[in-house]
């Protein structure tokens, strides 16, 4: 029952700027908020109120003893206008990441975490190739500006899930369902961070320093057959694996672009990530060429298989293709009343720590309640307990655990009895 952490390993927690900061900013998610498209109805212009409570969410991480946080910044923010840079945007991130500093907590910079800003929407996003001097712009912005307090950059988070939720099933803006867009968005997302690596590592040269880790969040799941001896459940678990997940591995970490993506800058082949950034969450049941979820699998609260074995599998994938160090860029789990979560993290930290794989860093999705994309603010996957209305953070069950696991190094047998013995996920 009781295991330590492998030698050096960290653990952290995760978040992204459109989920935790609020504000009418005019990016993609204020304006599918007023297009009525989030489910539960809440507006992410609300969220955690961040922006304005950081310094409170920084002290809480730092009382927990968290040393590590993965957070991002909103383009839409800092560049409100095509031509316009908001230099007062700049000055509050730096004062966030220097007290951060302060507290002893190194910072991973996310630069695009799924939003847009709307001036970038509307010359057609990430579908034209023409569009990525928008993006480097905006990564030589975020470079420059922060580059003397962060050593650490996420180009792009999950751009397999941002173009398919975005253009194939059309749940998130701009609600487009087309598997021709689709693909076309992952080969100029491939591109974007290619030439987003290079930039990053020339600025920080630029600067003076030799630090420089870059990589890209890639959202990986295990894909099983519903029936192993259907041949139809077989081929579409096939083409699922591949057109999901192991075709942009491909491109994003070695500028290799296989069918069907395609290489739209002129790019050169090469090794493009300094650590593997990998967020694992659940395992698809596939009979269809759609999402699927096994009748009688364990699931979370938005019925997400709970499948601890599948990170190992999936950060074992990776590093068969590349050996970097191994960064779990987010794992967590969807459960409103924190019934299983202290098992969820128990499970996968398990998983992770007796595997012989180098797993350095691990950030927990997430640090608070936020506004959980589609579904608003009624999926709950936050380590802290935030009520919207009054945005009073608690510290769950969950959180405790985490604290102790991190100031123990280990889950003791009596950690495991306190936090763990009790709890057990359900069908």
């Amino acid at each position: 029952m009781t295991f330590n952490l492998k030698k050096d390993m960290l653990l952290g927690v995760a978040s992204s700027a459109t989920q935790i900061e609020g504000g009418e900013l005019g990016h993609s998610w204020n304006d599918w908020y007023h297009s009525g498209r989030i489910r539960d109805g809440s507006n992410p212009a609300r969220a955690n109120d961040h922006y304005n409570r950081w310094k409170e969410d920084a002290d809480l991480m730092a009382d927990m003893g968290i040393k590590i946080y993965r957070m991002g910044v909103e383009w839409a923010r800092l560049c409100p206008t095509e031509n316009k840079v908001d230099q007062a945007a700049i000055e509050r991130y730096r004062e966030e990441l220097s007290y951060l500093r302060g507290k002893g907590i190194s910072v991973l910079l996310t630069i695009h975490h799924f939003t847009n800003p709307i001036w970038f929407e509307k010359k057609g996003g990430f579908t034209r190739p023409e569009n990525i001097k928008y993006f480097l712009d905006f990564v030589s912005l975020v470079t420059r500006s922060f580059g003397d307090l962060v050593s650490r950059f996420i180009t792009i988070n999950e751009p397999n899930v941002y173009a398919t939720q975005s253009y194939y099933f059309g749940l998130w803006p701009p609600g487009e369902k087309s598997f021709t867009k689709a693909v076309k968005v992952m080969s100029v997302m491939a591109a974007c961070h290619i030439m987003a690596y290079e930039m990053i590592h020339k600025i920080r040269r630029e600067m003076g320093y030799r630090d420089t880790m870059v990589s890209f969040a890639h959202h990986m799941r295990v894909f099983n057959p519903l029936d192993p001896k259907n041949p139809k459940h077989r081929l579409n678990t096939k083409l699922m694996k591949y057109y999901f997940q192991e075709a942009l591995i491909h491109a994003m970490y070695f500028g290799n672009f296989k069918w069907p993506l395609k290489r739209v800058m002129p790019t050169e082949p090469g090794e493009y990530c300094d650590f593997i950034g990998l967020n694992y969450y659940t395992r698809t049941t596939v009979s269809k060429f759609e999402d699927g979820t096994r009748k009688d699998a364990l699931k979370n609260d938005l019925g997400w298989e709970i499948y601890p074995k599948g990170i190992v599998k999936c950060a074992n994938k990776l590093y068969s293709l590349i050996k970097r160090p191994i960064y779990i860029t987010e794992n967590g789990t969807c459960d409103n009343n924190d019934s299983f979560r202290c098992r969820y993290i128990y499970d996968h930290l398990k998983a992770l720590c007796e595997s012989g794989l180098p797993i350095e860093r691990y950030y927990h999705w997430c640090f608070c309640d936020n506004f959980e994309w589609l579904e608003g603010e009624r999926a709950r996957f936050g380590l802290v307990y935030v009520d919207y209305d009054s945005q009073e953070r608690t510290l769950k069950k969950s959180a405790r655990f985490y604290s102790d696991i991190i100031r123990s190094r280990a889950v003791t047998q009596e950690m495991y009895d306190k936090y763990v013995k009790e709890q057990e996920y359900h069908k």
